[in-house]
C-alpha cells in the first residue's frame, strides 16, 4: 500500500472517530434535556362574558448536575404570555407531584416553563395538573396525545383537586377541536352543570380523574 493511500485511511478513520463522537455527545444533549407541549383550559372575561381557551405550556426539563433544585425559570417574554404568582405555585407543586409520582428527586431537576396564550397574563393555578403531566412526559420520553385536554388544581402528593368554571372551560375546549376534557373526580356533574351532557352535545368526552397517575395515563396510554 503507497504511502498516499495509508494517508487517507488514517483520515477516514479520524473521520468516523469524530463523528461517532459528535453523535455520542449529541445523544447525550438529547437524553439530558427534553421539551414538550401540553394543553390547558383557561378562562378571560370579555364585555362581562366568561370566555374559555386553551393554551399551550412548553416545558423543558433537564438534569441539575450539582443536584441544588429544583430550579424554575419561568420564561415570559419572546412570546411567552406572563403568568401571576398563583400560577407559579401550581408549577412548583406540579414539579414535586412528578417527582413523587416517578419517585425522582426533584432537586436534580431544572425545569423551564413558557405559557402560550393568546392572552397577555395567565392567573391562577387550574394548569397545574397540565404541567405535572408534562413534565412526567418529558422526563421519560412520551408523547402527550393530541385532542384531549385536562383542568385541575394539583396537590403535592399527586392528588387533582376542583376548579371552577367549567361550563366555559368546556366551550374553550369544544372550540379547539378537543376530543377529551380531563376534569377532577366529581365536578362533571354538580347542582350547577352536567358536563357529561354538555360535552355529548359539543362532541367532547368529559371524563373525571381524581389523580396524577390517572391523568397521565388518559392523556398518553402509557401508567406513569
Amino acid at each position: 500500500m503507497s504511502h498516499r493511500n495509508r494517508w487517507a485511511d488514517r483520515v477516514i478513520l479520524l473521520t468516523l472517530v469524530l463523528l461517532a463522537g459528535f453523535a455520542s455527545s449529541s445523544a447525550v444533549r438529547a437524553e439530558s434535556s427534553r421539551v414538550v407541549s401540553v394543553p390547558a383550559l383557561a378562562v378571560s372575561v370579555i364585555g362581562g362574558q366568561q370566555t374559555g381557551n386553551v393554551h399551550y405550556v412548553a416545558l423543558q426539563l433537564e438534569r441539575d448536575p450539582q443536584g441544588r433544585g429544583p430550579t424554575i425559570l419561568f420564561s415570559e417574554a419572546s412570546a411567552g404570555s406572563a403568568v401571576d404568582d398563583v400560577w407559579k405555585d401550581g408549577a412548583r407543586a406540579a414539579i414535586a407531584a412528578a417527582a413523587k409520582v416517578m419517585g425522582e428527586d426533584e432537586r436534580n431537576w431544572r425545569l423551564t416553563i413558557k405559557n402560550r396564550s393568546r392572552y397577555s397574563l395567565s392567573s391562577g393555578s387550574s394548569a397545574s395538573s397540565a404541567i405535572a403531566v408534562g413534565i412526567i412526559a418529558a422526563w421519560r420520553g412520551d408523547t402527550i396525545r393530541s385532542g384531549i385536554v385536562i383542568t385541575g388544581v394539583i396537590a403535592p402528593d399527586g392528588r387533582i383537586e376542583e376548579v371552577g368554571d367549567l361550563p366555559a372551560k368546556l366551550q374553550g375546549a369544544a372550540a379547539a377541536n378537543m376530543r377529551s376534557m380531563l376534569v377532577p373526580k366529581g365536578e362533571a356533574k354538580t347542582a350547577e352543570w352536567d358536563l357529561f351532557e354538555l360535552g355529548q352535545q359539543r362532541n367532547i368526552n368529559v371524563v373525571e380523574v381524581a389523580t396524577l397517575q390517572e391523568a397521565y395515563e388518559f392523556m398518553t396510554g402509557i401508567r406513569p
